[in-house]
């Protein structure tokens, strides 16, 4: 199982850059930041780029309801991301999130020779990101029903008579009281979220459970090991207490693969 590092994109450029180094130093297959509101994910990846050389970058995931193909074909080419290291993330919220993931998919493909991951909660979403996508990315969810999940995905794939893309899930990781404490903000946050709600209720966990949530450092790795065999790379999202670049340093650390 491949394992990833992940970071909010709208945190200093300085943690952005010293997690990117630290996770290439430590063997992670991937580095990840996300693209919430305003903040362009493609610039923060960015600069994780300028600071690395093997590992590989994605960006989980830009909305194609508020950014377009275009827009996004435009951002990777003008911050130079490598196109052989990118996994370029993408989604969309309903109403017409599978025709808007499906068209954007399509136009994204003719523009960028990138593989092109699709963010996917539901059975459909699962099932179109088997059909069309190189990735799909998982989100708040058990090793349990990542099991499910991949089971949709794979479906979609033998009916469009391909291989399935590869799987990534993206795991909130907290590690001590104040980290654990803004880990049940952001948790509360997704839940009042009308997708995520339905998404929680249909999985039966609060969305905290879907975290790896621990008090030392030495609980990280039993709780990685229930997601071996669930998923190909587990994408590690860091949560920490205050936003500083010791607390990710000391989280890349934690969690480095085996």
């Amino acid at each position: 199982m491949g394992q990833g590092f992940a970071v909010f994109a709208g945190i200093a450029p300085e943690i952005i850059r010293a997690s990117a180094r630290e996770a290439e130093a430590l063997g992670y297959s991937s580095f990840w930041v996300n693209h919430p509101g305003a903040t362009d994910g493609l610039v923060a990846l960015a600069a994780a780029a300028k600071e690395t050389r093997r590992i590989e970058l994605g960006i989980g995931v830009i909305p194609l309801h508020t950014r377009g193909p275009d827009s996004i074909v435009q951002g990777v080419r003008a911050n130079a991301l490598a196109l052989d290291r990118l996994l370029l993330g993408v989604g969309s919220p309903n109403p017409g999130a599978l025709g808007r993931v499906r068209a954007g998919i399509a136009e994204l493909r003719s523009e960028l020779q990138v593989r092109l991951v699709v963010a996917a909660l539901g059975p459909q979403m699962c099932r179109l990101a088997g059909e069309i996508a190189d990735g799909v990315l998982f989100n708040w969810l058990t090793p349990e029903h990542a099991r499910l999940s991949a089971e949709w995905v794979r479906a979609g794939a033998a009916a469009a008579r391909r291989q399935p893309p590869k799987l990534f899930a993206y795991v909130r990781l907290a590690l001590g009281p104040t980290a654990l404490d803004r880990l049940q903000t952001e948790a509360d946050r997704y839940a009042a979220i009308p997708a995520y709600a339905n998404h929680f209720a249909r999985i039966g966990v609060k969305p905290v459970e879907t975290a790896i949530a621990v008090q030392s450092a030495d609980a990280v790795a039993p709780a990685l090991g229930k997601w071996q065999g669930a998923v190909d790379e587990v994408v590690l999202r860091a949560v920490t207490g205050k936003d500083t670049v010791e607390e990710h340093v000391a989280l890349v650390r934690a969690a480095k693969p085996a």
